[in-house]
């Protein structure tokens, strides 16, 4: 008799793990599905309307950018080395986070904030659903939307990630994963938008699917090391960047910091 019950019970969470994981592979086949759609994009910096700026701290507020930017002309090259995070579950809660878990990202970029033409980056997103983390590396070209990498990426990997632009229309994205010693790299052609070289970016984002910004994800900490742009002949560090923070509807998200060519940002909702 007590054999029978053991049995069942074993039987019953074999189904029950089954189970989850079919439900863990439809939800990443359907975020496969809205990134192959155009459902999955970063956006231009969108300032927090409440409070954009304290004057106390002299640090911006966005609704779905943090991180470093440094504004001037002539950006062709911006790079940065993170250690990939843990996600867990954000301070959020509600229909939308139980269906789709959690997720933020963080990436390097050219423009995006003082213009909004264009943005060329690549980065890694972070997730965390159904319990478990989840992660993929992309590329995009704004207006265009992100294209996934084909790119295995662990919690605790160390990744380098650089943007190039040749012109205002052409330009590389690579990923590194050091971790593993496997690159990738995207070139770009496009009459989708064009660059201004105008801003340099080191950012944690709250990214966009499905036309809202999906359930921010508590990252812990992101730091952004040799972190650097430049501009012909020049180089810019990251710390000399301005200092932008999360802010929504009236909670901030995140702390950001910068100094010589490192930027971190902590999740504090």
């Amino acid at each position: 008799m007590k054999f029978s019950t053991i049995a069942l019970l074993a039987t019953a969470e074999l189904t029950l793990g089954a189970r989850l994981t079919d439900k863990r592979r439809e939800r990443h086949a359907d975020k496969i599905a809205k990134r192959s759609s155009g459902q999955r994009n970063s956006q231009p910096r969108i300032q927090a309307e409440d409070v954009p700026f304290n004057e106390t701290s002299h640090v911006s507020y966005s609704t779905n950018w943090a991180g470093s930017v440094y504004t001037s002309t002539g950006i062709d090259y911006v790079t940065g080395t993170i250690v990939v995070p843990t996600p867990s579950a954000g301070s959020g809660s509600g229909l939308k986070a139980a269906l789709e878990g959690y997720c933020a990202s963080a990436w390097v970029g050219i423009d995006g904030d003082t213009c909004d033409t264009a943005i060329l980056q690549t980065g890694i997103d972070f997730c965390y659903e159904d319990g478990e983390p989840s992660f993929d590396a992309w590329y995009e070209w704004y207006p265009d939307y992100a294209y996934d990498f084909d790119l295995t990426v662990s919690a605790g990997d160390t990744i380098t990630m650089y943007v190039s632009a040749t012109s205002t229309s052409k330009g590389s994205a690579v990923i590194e994963n050091v971790t593993t010693g496997k690159s990738v790299t995207h070139t770009f052609t496009t009459s989708e938008g064009d660059l201004c070289e105008y801003d340099a970016e080191w950012i944690v984002e709250d990214f966009e699917e499905g036309l809202s910004l999906v359930p921010f994800a508590d990252f812990d900490s992101v730091e952004f090391t040799d972190a650097y742009a430049t501009s012909g002949s020049t180089t810019i560090k990251a710390g000399s960047g301005s200092i932008i923070d999360i802010r929504q509807s009236g909670t901030v998200y995140t702390s950001c910091t910068a100094s010589a060519e490192t930027v971190t940002c902590t999740y504090t909702g």
